[in-house]
């Protein structure tokens, strides 16, 4: 949760900031909010690949129950149906770029390709599974580095700036604490 607050601090928290936490954050909810008028959506919840559980035949995001959304997933398919104009969308969770093949194969997963299709101009994903603790560290790294360059939207470079910082933490050097994160499109 301390995530997604700290990332819309850096992106300016203004009115027109909404954020979806805990109970808050079901499908029907995003829907609701209408995910068009946002140049910057994160989501900083797990993600799952085809397979993952029985009988999911496409990768998605897992969000909140809200007792009608069975499962409470929002699928490549209903990705791929959104409009979005966003300049920027940020998938903290594990395998959001992972091949569909599976991890260590190469290619863009069918839910990072979705968000592209759907209008999403950059996305920021990881290629396999990910450390909570480490994520954390490399989105709010992320967007503090961006926010340093006025919000210039040059994602790599912002990127970069976190892999670096991470580099020089003690704990967190290790690439496969940073490693899994990748910008595409842009």
């Amino acid at each position: 949760m301390q995530e997604v607050k700290t990332i819309a601090a850096a992106y300016g928290g203004s009115g027109s900031t909404i954020l979806l936490l805990k109970e808050n954050a079901t499908l029907r909810a995003f829907k609701d909010v209408r995910p068009k008028r946002f140049r910057i959506i994160d989501f900083a919840t797990h993600a799952l690949m085809a397979g993952n559980l029985p009988g999911l035949a496409e990768p998605s995001i897992v969000l909140t129950p809200d007792g009608q959304d069975k499962p409470p997933l929002l699928s490549m398919s209903q990705v791929a149906s959104l409009e979005l104009d966003a300049d920027l969308v940020i998938l903290s969770g594990c395998n959001t770029a992972a091949s569909d093949l599976g991890s260590y194969n190469e290619g863009l997963s069918g839910l990072a390709r979705a968000f592209l299709h759907a209008g999403a101009r950059a996305l920021l994903v990881s290629h396999w599974s990910v450390d909570s603790r480490a994520t954390v560290a490399v989105m709010t790294r992320f967007a503090a580095a961006d926010r340093r360059t006025a919000g210039s939207r040059h994602w790599a470079d912002a990127l970069k700036q976190a892999m670096l910082a991470m580099i020089r933490d003690p704990i967190l050097q290790h690439p496969v604490f940073w490693a899994p994160f990748v910008v595409v499109g842009g």
